[in-house]
């Protein structure tokens, strides 16, 4: 029970120009998969590609495997003049300049949703626990929605968008939000809501099945677990791990004690979606309102709210190192808070905004090749 598994999206970027692959070159992917197999996957548009772990029983494992994938991928990026990213939108990277992976599943997204899908420039994060009940899965989304905004707030990495500084520290979720079936999950508290809802859209033919709802919290169509969509992809890979880590506790904690948090209803979901925009706009920053108690919170606040809550399942999951993390990530900031201050102090020297832009780009594809520290 509660293993995890997780998913990392990344940008492929040309190493001279900083701009965004249009067509992934086909002898770097033939690299790849020669090298990771299964493990990497190509995604919708041509300047994202995917990695997946295996169901793994610790976060060292996970973490290591998520080291081979980046370094084999940073080297083979290398050798064909490309480069690779970690970030939740690319600072150089235009919608109406990407391709579409041929693919049966993709064209008939893309069919679907015309433009939408063109503007779909962005790298998340996946994490699965394994919770083999699917009423029970049904029943920890709904519980554990209320947290998806300290979650993304962790996470953000995606303060650009199309060669523009945006003034939101995650502005992936914006343009997501343009998706149909996306967002926070909707208010099923049994598996029969959930059932009834999939079975409408697949009768009409909407949907073909429930892999296409991407929601931010979902159960897998394919796998037994919670899945957590929210995170952007994270640029650091111990932040990524941390987060991980986190969710992987909340999941373990709320299944362990199921009444807690079971009187999350509709105005608690109204202040969730308000806190997620918060987490949108100002990141570790953000003041937040607690779904229950109606009372203000700041991140470190709620994070030592949920320590507490819980430290067992810390202990049981043996994630106390990989956690250990987020305390780091509340003083030194996200992925985000570097970018920005890269860009505005290259701003405030006399750089241009192309070379500035291009900087934040450098230490986002270094920073996704560090991999120094002890393995949590």
């Amino acid at each position: 029970m509660y293993t995890v598994g997780m998913e990392e999206e990344y940008f492929v970027f040309d190493a001279k120009t900083r701009r965004a692959v249009r067509r992934l070159d086909k002898k770097f992917l033939s690299l790849t998969r020669k090298k990771l197999g299964d493990r990497v996957m190509t995604e919708m548009l041509q300047s994202q590609i995917e990695v997946a772990t295996p169901p793994c029983a610790t976060m060292k494992e996970a973490r290591d495997h998520l080291v081979h994938y980046r370094r084999t991928l940073g080297q083979a990026a290398a050798e064909h003049k490309l480069g690779l990213a970690a970030m939740g939108t690319f600072p150089l990277a235009f919608w109406p300049e990407q391709i579409v992976t041929p693919k049966a599943r993709y064209g008939a997204i893309m069919d679907d949703l015309q433009m939408i899908g063109y503007r779909n420039m962005l790298c998340g994060m996946h994490v699965h626990v394994e919770v083999p009940d699917l009423d029970t899965r049904i029943n920890l989304i709904m519980r554990l929605t209320p947290y998806l905004p300290l979650l993304l707030a962790l996470s953000t990495s995606s303060p650009f968008w199309q060669g523009h500084l945006t003034g939101l520290c995650g502005y992936r979720l914006a343009a997501y939000d343009e998706l149909p079936r996306t967002g926070l999950p909707e208010l099923f508290r049994t598996k029969e809501d959930y059932d009834q809802f999939v079975a409408a859209l697949t009768w009409a033919k909407i949907i073909p099945d429930a892999s296409y709802i991407w929601w931010a919290l979902r159960p897998s169509l394919g796998n037994p677990t919670v899945e957590l969509r929210i995170a952007d992809s994270c640029t650091r890979l111990d932040d990524a791990v941390a987060i991980a880590a986190l969710f992987r506790c909340l999941v373990r904690a709320l299944d362990r004690d199921r009444a807690f948090n079971a009187g999350f209803d509709r105005v608690g979901r109204a202040i969730t979606q308000e806190n997620k925009w918060h987490a949108q706009r100002y990141g570790i920053a953000a003041t937040f309102v607690d779904p229950f108690s109606r009372s203000p919170l700041t991140l470190k606040q709620w994070l030592d709210q949920v320590f507490d809550f819980i430290a067992e399942d810390i202990d049981a999951l043996g994630c106390a190192a990989a956690i250990r993390r987020l305390h780091r990530i509340t003083v030194d900031g996200t992925s985000a808070d570097r970018q920005i201050d890269l860009f505005t102090k290259a701003k405030a020297a006399g750089r241009r905004r192309l070379t500035a832009i291009k900087d934040v780009i450098d230490w986002a594809a270094r920073e996704t090749q560090a991999f120094g520290g002890k393995n949590p």
